[in-house]
């Protein structure tokens, strides 16, 4: 099962979690009360680098029949797609530069370069999804209703196309992104949703919003823009095509690199029920993961390079989240918490792994919902790491916690080689949380790995053993018997 206690599975108490909120609140005002006009500009530069990059793209595709026209008019396109997609498009849509009080940067106006509408994607994405992040049940995000990200969702025969399903959602990222929209608002709004578009309700609010928008962007990619090129609209459209499935392929890996690697963890309602505002940071924190990257790689992505930093303040402008992320990695260091991150390749390639391995029925996997890289829980701790209990010895904390694999004498060993798994550490006065107990989790497994190794390699030996004591006693009992035949024989 997910993760149902956030308090137990941080290793985190009432107090240093409200604590911790009160610090994260801390640096939102500290970022509120510091925009000005250095942000403003980043952000009109920003819109008119794209468009610029958009209209040298759409001019060089003029002489697209040329192959270095198609390919620089290609490249221009789709960077300005990119663009206009995770830094303009996704971060305007939160409301990053409602701030500014400009009517053509608000939330409220702005339409995206997508098939998707804006506002059905800010009804799915910036309520469903932010508010419920990696809640079972809850978020649609977590999977986007197609693929199981998580062994707590029950395996399904369907589920076996999943790697073929992720590579059309890779490739249509853009049309699987508007369709969970339209079906999220759909939801929201009473609509049925039981066939993707049953006869009664063709007409409804969100079926006709999204054909509006859906047939503006394919006629102006397909028909309009190749149209305009003249002979060249064979080649301007196989650019268009490319451009959109660049721009497609690249916000899936940013997506996916933010949501599903090892470390972005799952929650359950019961942990939504009652949940503080310092809950709330915390499952942000624990919920998503970053991806290293450099300022042009950062930009490229939306920022969102810094899915942790978005996660937690989804409405900052996107341009302060490197500054935000050194704090609260200080913050994650202070409380012993982890800080997910690394190489696109890497994050992306666990995301990949995980897509792949729950394909397979729970049977063929090793690990439960529990204590698996990409699913864990409170429960993956029990009878691992050793709470704060100075007035009782390896024994008495054995008897009572049950830790069964250990004996009297490892459990005496470790608790005198390691500290308290949290609280706060007697000798260095740090805190003691979530980090430690993830490294002395691995520790304790690794040792109890090695111990059950032992024991094999041992059973295996007396097996080994016993079957050459039993092949001599046998090859002695056949050479007594041919003995006493031939004795037999000769007194014959």
């Amino acid at each position: 099962m997910a993760i149902t206690d956030i308090k137990a599975f941080a290793h985190l108490s009432a107090a240093d979690i409200e604590s911790l909120g009160h610090e994260l609140d801390s640096i939102r005002r500290e970022v509120e009360l510091s925009l000005g006009e250095k942000d403003a500009k980043y952000i009109r530069r920003t819109i008119a680098a794209q468009r610029i990059l958009e209209a040298a793209g759409r001019a060089t595709l003029f002489a697209s029949k040329k192959r270095w026209a198609w390919l620089t008019g290609t490249a221009l396109l789709s960077v300005a797609k990119i663009i206009e997609n995770m830094e303009l498009g996704h971060n305007i849509s939160h409301g990053q530069w409602d701030w500014m009080n400009d009517p053509e940067i608000h939330s409220t106006t702005w339409e995206w370069d997508m098939t998707g509408t804006s506002a059905q994607w800010k009804a799915a994405h910036n309520y469903s999804h932010h508010m419920y992040t990696n809640i079972l049940d809850m978020d649609d995000d977590l999977g986007f209703g197609i693929l199981r990200m998580t062994r707590d969702e029950e395996w399904k025969p369907i589920n076996l196309a999943q790697p073929f399903a992720n590579l059309v959602l890779a490739a249509l990222f853009e049309w699987g992104i508007a369709l969970h929209d339209l079906a999220a608002t759909k939801e929201q709004m009473g609509v049925p949703t039981t066939k993707l578009f049953p006869p009664q309700h063709v007409f409804t609010e969100p079926n006709v919003a999204f054909w509006r928008k859906a047939g503006k962007q394919v006629a102006k990619d397909f028909v309009i823009y190749p149209a305009l090129t003249g002979p060249a609209w064979k080649s301007t459209l196989k650019a268009n095509a490319t451009a959109n499935l660049v721009r497609n392929l690249w916000a899936y890996a940013v997506i996916f690199c933010g949501h599903f690697p090892d470390g972005a963890q799952k929650f359950t309602e019961e942990q939504f029920e009652n949940e503080t505002q310092g809950e709330w940071y915390l499952r942000q924190m624990l919920g998503s993961a970053n991806f290293d990257s450099g300022p042009t790689m950062a930009f490229m992505s939306g920022n969102l390079s810094y899915q942790i930093e978005h996660h937690l303040f989804p409405d900052i402008p996107s341009n302060r989240y490197r500054e935000v992320s050194v704090k609260v990695q200080e913050l994650c260091d202070k409380y012993d918490l982890p800080y997910t991150t690394g190489s696109l390749l890497k994050q992306y390639l666990l995301a990949f792994r995980t897509i792949h391995k729950l394909a397979l029925p729970d049977q063929w996997l090793k690990r439960t919902s529990d204590d698996a890289p990409e699913t864990s829980s409170e429960r993956k701790f029990a009878g691992i790491t050793l709470p704060a209990l100075p007035a009782l010895n390896g024994s008495e904390w054995l008897a009572e916690h049950g830790g069964e694999w250990l004996n009297e004498h490892s459990a005496s060993e470790w608790l005198a080689e390691h500290q308290p798994s949290w609280g706060v550490d007697p000798v260095t006065g740090e805190r003691r949380g979530l980090r430690s107990a993830l490294q002395e989790a691995k520790i304790v497994l690794k040792e109890k790995a090695a111990q059950e190794k032992q024991v094999l390699r041992e059973a295996k030996a007396a097996l080994q053993e016993k079957a050459r004591a039993e092949k001599a006693l046998l090859s002695e009992k056949a050479q007594r018997g041919g003995w006493f035949s031939r004795k037999l024989g000769r007194n014959r």
